[in-house]
């Protein structure tokens, strides 16, 4: 598999079929064993931080990489954290640039 994170966030259309259960699990071995695959539905992680200041300067740098990407994150940050869950809307469900742009997140920290 190409380095996920040298990838562009494709975006599919309505009425392509979710990843299945064997394919999503081929993608995570190339993310960080931080990230939890939740009902084959979406990726998701917490990021820590010594303040709210930290949590805040990544929150905005995962903004500008999802407007350049064109893939938007479900975002919560809180004091020293940030929780990033990460799914394809259109179809509900796990995509190849959910994996793209979560490795590119990694590239971040």
């Amino acid at each position: 598999m190409m380095n996920l994170a040298e990838k562009k966030c494709i975006p599919c259309s309505i009425g392509t079929p979710p990843m299945d259960a064997s394919e999503v699990m081929e993608y995570m071995k190339e993310l960080s064993k931080d990230w939890m695959v939740v009902d084959i539905h979406h990726i998701e992680r917490t990021f820590k931080f010594k303040n709210f200041k930290e949590a805040l300067e990544f929150t905005n740098k995962v903004g500008a990489l999802a407007e350049e990407e064109g893939h938007h994150p479900d975002i919560h940050l809180s004091w020293g954290r940030v929780k990033l869950i990460i799914y394809t809307h259109k179809i509900d469900g796990l995509s190849e640039a959910d994996f793209v742009l979560a490795a590119k997140v990694e590239k971040l920290l």
